[in-house]
């Protein structure tokens, strides 16, 4: 490099700097003079501008939790914390003075727009504590941190002398009470200075929807603001994950409003409801009463969710399973029959055995009898199930299962054992069938204690044709940021507890229970083939020692369509009223699932001919009267009339007189005829089959299950008692004789 070209890159560097100085020393030389920063203009002796440095928490935004169709279950919002300005030097953004002049005042007017959120005195007493401290400013405590901005609006119109507002966050529930016990609520921590889940999926989710604080340094005015330009961000936030939930909004708006409902009408203790996919396990709706205000969450009147926290003995629901039990291990008793009033037993504790006695008989044990004492007489053990009969569960725990057989079945099913639903808090239940009566009762869902998520999951093992899947509620973690789905949960098969062809028999003995006559008989819905159990179970009250005799559980499962199951409903209640609550929450709660999952509510009855069009009838009375007469009684009825032998006049009919019935359903007529014909039974279902066998003495031999497909006698054919007479339904798997 030459001489000369050094000398002008040094003339350079020289002028920079001079120019760098000049600028430095205009600078401090302008602000002397004029008091005021060159660039910014603001004032350098401006009176706001403390000297200290603030170093502080950047709260990560917390995760918004949504429903499948991603609608907002819960957000965070912005919110606001009051502060009153004590010190008189305190000055606004123009310079006017801005410090509360009147204490007692100050709190009036606030009191006037927060209402009984907060104390007029306390109020008063904190600023004047503040200000005999020396205090330039106070926040004031409950009820003024963290109000919603519709408040803070109301406040600043009062142009309230010295009251500002601090930026805040809170956490809001735009549908409250939304599932509150699964949801729960997050609130915001003074000690950890961030919101934090309290309760449900709010709490155990909190890691992942917190996110991780940063932090920042600023220097701080004498109001508690920011000074513009001094803020350094030291380490930045990472916001908390999304989560997407199973859940549809629009079907839990409906379980709220029908279980609330319930609350109401029935002076309920409590109430839930569960609807769940068959096939998934997906959980659409999850409520859980008494419920609270999510946004408020000042009293909360029980911490248990009764759908996996609280524990009961759920009733005549668990009947299903002791009856799969008896059919998966081949000793169901198919063809035989059993008298249903009141089950009076002893037991031989060197066999194991328990016998029936004959009623009256002396024994330690206390007799079982079915609800209200009732006697449906000498029946078959399929309508033992239909009639919900606490007799024919003792009879097969007692003459036809074994117990080593049930406990396993029990533990099979997934009873007393943790649901693999993953962050929901779940309690156990006891397994409790050490004694002879508490082995008979938990056949009928007494004595033992389970939850309701646990027979959930069980059930889907009957509706899923054997495989059993457990409930779920979380779709999907997301990263709030990036919209990236990090984690996703699906479907999970946790056992196959019975066979396919069990599951497939239990599903026709449930179809059964919405019969005329039958438990379920009035929770029937309208177009619409059931799946369904009805329970009423007693409540045993610590306090009394003994089961409480005015409060009882009730509850219906049900699955539709019956024929192919893809949603799960369970509604319960405890309360006073056992016999006479009303169905129209289950049903409203049945027709919503169905229009939401797009499911068909056509009946699904194959008979000769189907009507579409659903009706309902009253069964007029036949009996004493003639043939011609029955035709003309039900030709305007669409049901499908079945006459049975060749006589001039009806001596029987079923169903009985006065009693509902339905489009598509089927009418038997007996006749004083000597001759009886074989009919054409395709279509026909196995309570048919039965009430022709009860009419006629003969007996029917059926393979499988389902509805009759073929038959070895011809249609037409001169039959007697002595007729050995097969149908094969739906599929040829299971031999037996009706």
């Amino acid at each position: 490099m030459s001489v000369r070209k050094s000398n002008r890159e040094l003339l350079k560097m020289i002028s920079r700097m001079t120019l760098i100085g000049t600028l430095v020393v205009a600078n401090v030389l302008f602000t002397m003079v004029s008091h005021k920063h060159i660039w910014s203009q603001k004032s350098a002796l401006d009176p706001r501008i403390a000297s200290s440095i603030v170093e502080k928490a950047v709260t990560a935004k917390r995760g918004t939790i949504y429903d499948r169709n991603h609608t907002v279950i819960a957000q965070q919002t912005q919110a606001y914390t009051i502060v009153a300005y004590l010190d008189k030097g305190v000055v606004d953004v123009n310079g006017n003075p801005n410090y509360v002049k009147n204490i007692s005042s100050t709190a009036k007017k606030l009191k006037s727009v927060l209402g009984e959120d907060v104390n007029e005195k306390a109020l008063v007493k904190i600023m004047k504590s503040a200000k005999k401290a020396g205090k330039s400013q106070t926040e004031l405590g409950s009820g003024t941190k963290r109000i919603k901005k519709s408040l803070m609006k109301e406040i600043k119109k009062l142009k309230i002398p010295g009251i500002g507002f601090i930026d805040a966050v809170s956490r809001y529930y735009p549908a409250t009470p939304y599932s509150s016990n699964l949801i729960g609520f997050a609130a915001y921590d003074e000690d950890k200075q961030s919101i934090e889940g309290k309760l449900g999926l709010e709490l155990s989710l909190n890691a992942l929807l917190k996110g991780k604080n940063g932090k920042e340094q600023y220097q701080q005015t004498v109001d508690g603001s920011k000074l513009p330009g001094t803020t350094k961000v030291i380490e930045q936030a990472k916001n908390g994950k999304d989560v997407v939930l199973t859940l549809d909004s629009e079907l839990q708006s409906t379980v709220e409003t029908q279980l609330r409902s319930t609350m109401e009408n029935e002076n309920a203790k409590s109430a839930w409801c569960i609807v769940m996919e068959v096939d998934t396990g997906k959980v659409l709706a999850w409520a859980s009463y008494p419920t609270f205000d999510q946004n408020e969450h000042k009293e909360i009147p029980s911490y248990q969710d009764a759908i996996s926290t609280s524990t009961y003995e759920p009733g005549s629901v668990m009947k299903p399973f002791t009856y799969a039990t008896a059919i998966d291990t081949n000793v169901y008793p198919y063809n035989k029959t059993y008298v249903s009033y009141q089950f009076w037993y002893d037991y031989d504790a060197n066999t194991g055995k328990i016998t029936r006695l004959p009623i009256g008989t002396n024994s330690p044990y206390p007799y079982i009898a079915d609800a209200l004492d009732e006697n449906f007489g000498t029946i078959s053990f399929d309508q033992g199930l239909a009639y919900s009969s606490n007799v024919a569960i003792c009879e097969l725990l007692a003459n036809y299962i074994n117990y080593s057989q049930y406990s396993k079945y029990l533990d099979a099913f997934g009873f007393f054992q943790k649901v693999d639903t993953p962050y929901v808090d779940q309690s156990l239940g006891v397994k409790n069938i050490g004694l002879p009566t508490d082995y008979l009762s938990t056949g009928f869902g007494q004595a033992s204690s389970i939850t309701v998520l646990q027979l959930c999951q069980a059930y889907t093992a009957i509706f899923n044709d054997g495989t059993m899947v457990r409930p779920y509620v979380i779709d999907s973690i997301v990263d709030s940021d990036t919209g990236k789905v990090e984690k996703k949960y699906k479907k999970k098969a946790v056992g196959t507890p019975i066979t396919s062809t069990t599951a497939k028999e239990v599903q026709e003995l449930m179809s059964h229970v919405t019969d005329d006559g039958a438990s379920g008989a009035r929770f029937k819905v309208d177009g619409v083939d059931l799946l369904m159990k009805t329970g009423t179970g007693q409540i045993y009250n610590t306090d009394l020692g003994k089961y409480d005799s005015d409060y009882h559980t009730s509850s219906i499962m049900a699955a539709a369509p019956a024929n192919d199951p893809k949603i799960m409903v369970y509604y319960g209640l405890v309360s006073p009223n056992i016999t006479s609550y009303s169905a129209e929450p289950f049903k409203k709660i049945v027709r919503d699932t169905l229009q939401t999952c797009g499911i068909s509510t056509t009946p699904t009855n194959d008979t000769q001919e189907s009507y579409e069009a659903w009706e309902s009838y009253e069964m007029p009375s036949l009996v004493n009267h003639t043939i011609d007469y029955a035709h003309e009684k039900m030709k305007d009825k669409k049901v499908h009339l079945e006459v049975i032998g060749d006589g001039s006049s009806v001596i029987e009919q079923y169903p009985d007189a006065s009693v509902t019935i339905n489009s598509n359903d089927r009418v038997f007529v007996l006749t004083n005829g000597n001759k009886i014909t074989m009919p054409n039974m395709s279509g026909w279902t196995r309570k048919d089959l039965t009430v022709f066998w009860q009419l006629t003495g003969i007996s029917i031999k059926t393979s499988g299950y389902g509805k009759v497909t073929s038959q070895n006698v011809e249609e037409g054919t001169t039959i007697s008692t002595d007729t050995k007479i097969e149908v094969n339904l739906g599929n040829p798997q299971l031999d037996r004789v009706d």
